[in-house]
């Protein structure tokens, strides 16, 4: 690893990222020591809302016999009294061996470690980043197809959709190409574009999921995410611009597969839960193995 800390998926070359999938595969085989953190602490800094992330990673730590220290909302921390994120990181710092933060700002989690005298894992960063998803996502098509090469389409919200961006900029070292479908004003980021074309990615902008589902090896769904919009107007206008059923799928290639970094809202129809291209249950999953290879990584 390049550095201690994981804040973005920019921190990983391709042969960093494959090593550690290929961890993963080997932990996802039950081929590890149960042992191996024993005696290291995790502080899980949440302050957003979160599910799979916060369980995946605590179910991680446990499964490699370390343990973990919760903070739950700013409300339930020092924050709430005014005390700053980097006096916040400075004292988890004295407390645990490694820190996995998830913060609404973007930026939050690399000031984190500019302040931490111990390992910060980025566990969303605002509109940013989410590394450890996208080594999920990863994962979670390599056991589908091979990754290089692939035709990706990423539906829904593309502006403020942070695993987008982690995805989008990972496959870059893959030779994917990216289909992108959202709603005016939802586009992928002219900034992200620009460096993912630099990066040799080719883009290529559609109006409807029907132009391109016949076509795409991987159909990465997100939700139209409330919380990043200034006002309820604005949500609203766009809510429930896309959905994913089973007649849209029906012209799909077989071995086409269907993400989503959950949680969803109603842009995939329940139906296509037991259609054979549906894969987001798997991927949540899969964030176990892969986030135990990660802290792996960063505490041994």
């Amino acid at each position: 690893m390049p550095t201690r800390h994981i804040i973005s998926i920019g921190d990983f070359d391709r042969n960093d990222i494959d090593r550690l999938l290929d961890h993963a595969a080997q932990i996802d085989e039950r081929n590890y020591d149960g042992n191996a953190l024993c005696g290291k602490i995790l502080a899980a800094l949440f302050f957003e809302p979160s599910t799979r992330t916060r369980m995946s990673f605590e179910s991680a730590m446990a499964r490699l016999g370390g343990s973990v220290l919760s903070v739950g909302s700013v409300e339930a921390c020092s924050m709430a009294k005014g005390e700053t994120l980097a006096d916040t990181i400075r004292v988890v710092s004295g407390y645990a061996d490694a820190i996995v933060i998830r913060h609404p700002k973007e930026g939050a989690a690399r000031l984190a470690a500019e302040f931490a005298t111990v390992p910060v894992i980025n566990a969303g960063d605002g509109a940013g980043q989410h590394p450890s998803q996208t080594l999920l996502d990863l994962y979670t098509i390599r056991q589908s197809m091979p990754i290089d090469g692939i035709d990706i389409a990423m539906v829904g919200d593309l502006r403020y959709g942070r695993t987008a961006h982690s995805l989008a900029s990972a496959l870059s070292l893959y030779n994917a190409r990216l289909h992108t479908i959202s709603p005016t004003g939802l586009e992928l980021p002219a900034n992200l574009a620009e460096s993912l074309a630099e990066k040799g990615m080719e883009i290529i902008e559609h109006d409807d999921i029907r132009d391109v589902i016949s076509t795409v090896d991987v159909l990465y769904v997100t939700r139209i995410q409330r919380e990043r919009f200034p006002d309820s107007a604005s949500y609203f206008n766009v809510a429930s611009s896309y959905r994913i059923t089973p007649e849209l799928l029906a012209d799909a290639r077989d071995h086409l597969i269907v993400l989503h970094p959950l949680p969803r809202v109603d842009e995939i129809d329940p139906r296509v839960d037991d259609s054979p291209h549906a894969r987001y249950f798997d991927q949540s999953r899969n964030g176990v193995p892969v986030r135990m290879a990660m802290l792996m990584q960063v505490l041994q």
